[in-house]
């Protein structure tokens, strides 16, 4: 099982090494936004795999860097979440929970390995248009450059993922520029496992 890991660079240990660079993506898209998140809690950092078998074997080997906070079904898939045991830090950002979704049937990312950050900016918005209303509201540099950001070659998403039993709405505004995506929503993930119960 390591060993396939390792064959896609997807080992736990490759995956630690490759943080670095893939935060330092994360701080440039953050420029080109002009979105300023350095007083925000860096919610989790997921990881992309699209084959069931890797997604498998990398189940089990982060089991030996963290704890399973939660296994939940969302369309149709497990995702896991891991709190982990020592956080990553990097970028003056440290993240302490990895969430690791099974490949959608039929879905094949560009590439495996780390493909998202989330960032909690709190707001009281209960559907995704009201929190990207809220989101431009509390970062006016952003809003001014709205119109511009396809010609950035930045794509933008809106979307309210939500798993069985959860109570809490978690709207997303998502940015995805060059391999990396920066999601915002309003709740953390540990507030929204907590609301299943």
């Amino acid at each position: 099982m390591c060993s396939l890991l390792i064959e896609s660079s997807l080992h736990p240990q490759q995956m630690k090494n490759q943080f670095n660079d893939f935060m330092g993506k994360v701080q440039q898209l953050c420029q080109l936004l002009q979105l300023d998140l350095s007083s925000f809690l860096l919610d989790h950092i997921a990881l992309r795999i699209n084959d069931r078998s890797l997604a498998e074997a990398a189940h089990q080997a982060w089991l030996e860097h963290g704890d399973v906070l939660s296994m939940a079904e969302i369309h149709g898939r497990p995702i896991i979440v891991f709190a982990l045991t020592q956080p990553l830090v990097s970028e003056g950002w440290s993240v302490d929970c990895l969430e690791l979704p099974y490949p959608a049937e039929g879905k094949s990312y560009p590439q495996q390995g780390w493909e998202h950050v989330e960032f909690v900016v709190p707001s009281a918005a209960e559907n995704a248009e009201a929190y990207q209303q809220d989101i431009l509201r509390q970062f006016p540099s952003l809003a001014k450059q709205w119109e511009q950001l396809a010609k950035l070659g930045i794509q933008t998403k809106l979307s309210s993922p939500k798993g069985e039993g959860e109570r809490l709405a978690n709207p997303t505004l998502a940015f995805k520029w060059q391999g990396v995506c920066i999601k915002l929503h309003p709740h953390s993930l540990t507030s929204i496992i907590q609301s299943e119960h």
